[in-house]
């Protein structure tokens, strides 16, 4: 019987394979870590010259203005669409099936698998954090209270994105499918949910929709975090919600964890 110290030796372990494995992948590591800082440089050159963003009595710039959704964009790349192609992958070229044939437990597999996304999204935010300030000139909060905030949104998103992206890995019939049917989910959440496009500016029955999905609070939550408070009113409700933010969240992440339980097998045949 496996020993929860040995699980999480070997989970820790996968974790570095993980790592590598993912380093190794140079789509992997363009579309997912490098995404989010190229879209910044993107929006921050081609806005240079426009008029800054203004809310209330305050006002930013576009590189400021993008960087939180951006950053909220990195966690779900990172967790939901990374995770959700890589397994799909393992599981239709063998890897999982032969993983199962070994003394390796599921969970030490998940642990690989979701230390993986921690790390990665961690250094992916301090670079788009570096770029965005020592580039772009965005200034970063400096009250600790704010990235308290930011450290909640940051873990409860990369738990509820690693947990979704192993649910919805069991979606492709095949792996060489699983790009085509997880990346156009993601990319319209992207454009639903706040990121590219100024949330209020959707009408209210999408609104509606994409408040039904984590991207939308995870971005909401960290525009709280590096905007100034007067943008508070430009949310739905005239303030960042993040108490319901964070149920939202939690409620996926739950969902998550249970559709994980019923699907994920180490092959389709051994259910």
């Amino acid at each position: 019987m496996t020993t929860i110290p040995n699980t999480l030796t070997l989970g820790t372990a996968r974790i570095t394979y993980e790592i590598r494995s993912y380093f190794r992948a140079p789509d992997s590591v363009f579309f997912t870590f490098l995404f989010p800082v190229v879209m910044l440089a993107l929006f921050s050159v081609a806005f240079a010259s426009s008029s800054d963003i203004q809310a209330g009595t305050a006002s930013v710039d576009y590189a400021t203005y993008y960087l939180p959704g951006l950053v909220a964009t990195g966690i779900l790349l990172s967790g939901t669409q990374a995770l959700g192609v890589d397994i799909a992958g393992e599981r239709s070229d063998g890897t999982l099936k032969r993983l199962g044939g070994t003394p390796l437990p599921v969970l030490s597999y998940f642990i690989g698998k979701i230390g993986m996304v921690l790390v990665t999204t961690l250094v992916q935010t301090a670079i788009l954090l570096a770029v965005s300030s020592l580039l772009f000139g965005v200034t970063l909060p400096t009250d600790a209270s704010r990235w308290g905030t930011f450290a909640g949104v940051f873990l409860l998103g990369i738990a509820t994105s690693s947990v979704l992206g192993i649910a919805i890995s069991a979606l492709p019939r095949e792996g060489r499918r699983a790009t085509a049917t997880i990346v156009p989910i993601v990319l319209v959440l992207q454009f639903i949910s706040g990121v590219y496009l100024p949330f209020m500016q959707l009408p209210d029955w999408l609104q509606g929709i994409a408040s039904a999905f984590p991207l939308r609070w995870m971005a909401s939550g960290m525009r709280s975090v590096f905007l100034p408070d007067a943008f508070a009113s430009a949310e739905p409700g005239g303030s960042w919600q993040l108490g319901l933010g964070a149920l939202v969240l939690a409620a996926w992440l739950v969902l998550g964890l249970v559709v994980c339980a019923l699907t994920f097998r180490w092959n389709r045949k051994d259910g």
